[in-house]
């Protein structure tokens, strides 16, 4: 999986913007359940999964501040 531009992240709209939020949330959820009991099998999916919820996050906050303006 490659890292997604920050442009692509900005072309969306809010609810798909909350959407993948959400799923990236539950992935990361299950991975941990996956590491606790051992079944985990690509733990780079951690560092990728945690950098595109961060991307995502950073534009949702910008458009939070920007509408508050």
């Amino acid at each position: 999986m490659a890292r997604p531009e920050i442009a692509e992240v900005r072309k969306l709209t809010d609810d798909e913007l909350t959407e993948q939020i959400n799923g990236i949330r539950r992935e990361l959820f299950d991975l941990r359940f996956q590491q606790a009991t051992r079944r985990l099998e690509h733990p780079h999916r951690f560092k990728q999964a945690r950098i595109k919820l961060a991307h995502l996050l950073s534009v949702q906050k910008e458009r939070q501040r920007s509408t508050a303006s």
